[in-house]
């Protein structure tokens, strides 16, 4: 509660004598987000504040839900690829018998073996590709 500034002013529009005299309007700003709420329905400063603190409490909440919806849709974008053919992942060339995956740079010259369920070598090699990896991420 220390981080909102509160700030009572005389409101405008129909009300008379009343209206002028009286410091009934409140407005409220959260100091780190600058989100802006003002009330000057009621009568009272005290209704006004209530309702104040509502309407901040409901942008706030709404902001913080936008944030993470832009956030998620981020990392949705980020995680799909754009179907480029610069994005391939293996090549299998049956005329010369070798398949490539791009991602390590390694090539096997036995493709019929792989073709066939035998793929510990591939497995292993990226395997040890993953570990490297986190291992420099980890640093």
């Amino acid at each position: 509660a220390n981080d909102l500034r509160s700030d009572t002013y005389c409101a405008s529009g129909a009300g008379g004598q009343h209206v002028n005299k009286t410091e009934s309007a409140v407005r409220i700003t959260p100091l780190p987000t600058g989100v802006v709420a003002q009330c000057q329905d009621e009568k009272s400063q005290l209704k006004n504040k209530e309702q104040c603190m509502r309407v901040l409490r409901a942008r706030v909440l709404e902001m913080a839900e936008e944030e993470q919806r832009a956030e998620t849709a981020q990392n949705r974008k980020s995680q799909v690829g754009t179907g480029d053919r610069s994005e391939r992942i293996r090549t299998y060339n049956f005329p010369q018998g070798r398949m490539t995956d791009h991602r390590i740079g390694l090539t096997l010259h036995k493709l019929d073996f792989i073709m066939n369920g035998d793929l510990t070598e591939l497995i292993d090699a990226l395997t040890a590709a993953d570990q490297s990896e986190r291992l420099k991420q980890a640093e």
